[in-house]
């Protein structure tokens, strides 16, 4: 199972920020079951402010892809859709922006790994409320193994 998050700032050939989460989706659907959508939120942006509102979701995917293939494979669904993360303005406008969270395997043990191309549990995830809001609309007990606290946890830490 793994916790995927989705945003988006830009209209593109889909359409407006809501369309672009949609194709996002609807692109992601054949990498597994994907067992929850969250709602959609209309976010500020974080870090580089000069920019368009944001649209943020989270979505729930079983899959037997492995955590970097999956990744691979999300970054493929980021692409297609035009993202280019080479030479982008960090944390700046995007069509689609999609980052694994977390992921627990087969056997139900949470994924912690640290390589260049992947870190689990995203490492940034508990300070971001555009993500743990619809991530807690889903899963609201899903574990970071990290920090030993479930996603509703982490968003009450923030609000606090």
């Amino acid at each position: 199972m793994a916790a995927i998050a989705l945003g988006s700032n830009l209209e593109s050939k889909f359409g407006d920020r809501e369309a672009n989460l949609e194709e996002a989706v609807r692109l992601i659907r054949p990498l597994g079951e994907v067992t929850g959508v969250s709602s959609f939120y209309d976010t500020e942006p974080v870090g580089f402010l000069e920019q368009p509102r944001f649209l943020n979701a989270a979505l729930l995917l079983e899959t037997e892809l492995g955590p970097v293939t999956l990744l691979r494979e999300l970054l493929v669904v980021e692409r297609t859709m035009g993202r280019e993360r080479v030479g982008a303005v960090a944390k700046g406008p995007r069509v689609i922006d999609l980052d694994l969270l977390l992921y627990v395997d087969a056997m139900g043990r949470d994924v912690v790994m640290s390589t260049e191309e992947l870190v689990l549990p995203h490492p940034e995830m508990q300070g971001r409320r555009f993500v743990l809001e619809p991530l807690a609309e889903i899963a609201p007990g899903m574990v970071n193994p990290v920090l030993g606290l479930a996603v509703m946890e982490m968003l009450h830490t923030l609000r606090a």
